[in-house]
């Protein structure tokens, strides 16, 4: 069952945000998910080779410890991208002051950033901003979180769902951020998945991977890669549901279905909203031999500027469409 619901409609969750003076209009740009118990995580990232200072520190803090994370904070206004040493640095603290304002063990928070690239975190702003979540986590409008991870963005993009899993009812629920540099293999999004299903983290890290390669890596926009695309996923097997281990766990596929519905109308989400888009297009490929051949095919016809005009002036010209699909090096 699918509604318009929001991270904190996760039993055991609690979702924030808050205005700390980042964004220069003052909007909301502090946001913060905090679970009230350990949770396994996994997170895919861009695959762009310049990564901001908070995606190298999640694929760190993720490696180290995928069982036990408690919260993500999330600053919109400032990418912290391009800031060297610094960014890292400012990064850690960012984490390591969560856990101190939220009472959290060492190690159990993940932190991102969105917004202007190479100008540094104003930590300052943020440590108020974590105090003044800390008062907040559970008691503002649930959309508070949705709102604080926008930038360019014109509307929030949430979404929750319920489903069935070894006679246990088990949530599922997102939010996302994304508008523009959006192409494929990530892009300047962010999105945030809450379960209280039981899952363990490698089982966690395949069903998260397989997900975002059929939907939020194959989302273009204007063709541009972010340093700071990232997508993750909390776990706290609160439902007392089966636990998920592997593919072959009876669970596996009914979640996988509905993270990737999920996903997939995220994805949609991100692509309506994209910055001067006026056009929704949803391109589909049948009769490939592989995955990987329709993709191809599918991100040469997505990518196409002969493509994407027609599209924008109403023009039902299908020779652009199979000419990008020729030029796109697969047998057709």
């Amino acid at each position: 069952m699918i509604d318009s619901g929001s991270l904190d409609s996760v039993p055991g969750f609690k979702a924030a945000g808050t205005a700390c003076g980042i964004k220069i209009n003052g909007g909301p740009d502090l946001a913060v998910l905090l679970c009230d118990r350990p949770c396994a995580a996994a997170g895919v990232f861009t695959t762009n080779r310049l990564q901001a200072a908070p995606v190298a520190f999640c694929k760190r803090r993720l490696e180290n410890n995928p069982e036990s994370i408690r919260a993500i904070v999330v600053n919109s206004g400032n990418a912290n991208a391009c800031t060297g040493e610094q960014g890292l640095r400012d990064a850690g603290e960012t984490a390591a002051q969560a856990e101190r304002a939220f009472g959290l063990g060492a190690g159990s928070v993940l932190v991102m950033s969105t917004g202007i690239i190479g100008v540094p975190l104003p930590l300052d702003k943020i440590k108020t901003g974590l105090r003044q979540a800390a008062k907040e986590l559970g008691s503002g409008p649930q959309e508070s979180f949705s709102r604080a991870i926008l930038t360019t963005d014109t509307r929030e993009k949430t979404l929750a769902l319920s489903v069935e899993i070894g006679g246990a009812s088990v949530t599922l629920a997102a939010a996302a951020k994304g508008s523009g540099m959006i192409h494929p293999n990530l892009a300047t999004m962010l999105v945030f998945f809450a379960t209280d299903a039981a899952i363990t983290p490698g089982a966690l890290k395949l069903l998260l991977g397989r997900a975002a390669a059929r939907t939020f890596n194959l989302l273009s926009v204007d063709g541009d890669r972010s340093p700071n695309d990232s997508v993750f996923i909390l776990a706290s097997g609160a439902s007392g549901a089966p636990l998920i281990e592997n593919e072959s766990s009876p669970g596996f596929e009914t979640f996988y279905e509905a993270l990737l519905h999920v996903s997939t109308i995220l994805a949609r989400m991100i692509a309506a909203d994209g910055e001067g888009a006026t056009r929704l297009v949803e391109i589909r490929v049948v009769g490939a031999d592989s995955f990987d051949s329709a993709a191809r095919v599918a991100r040469a016809v997505a990518n196409s500027p002969l493509v994407k005009t027609a599209i924008f002036g109403g023009d039902p010209n299908w020779g652009r469409i199979v000419s990008a699909a020729g030029s796109s090096g697969v047998e057709v």
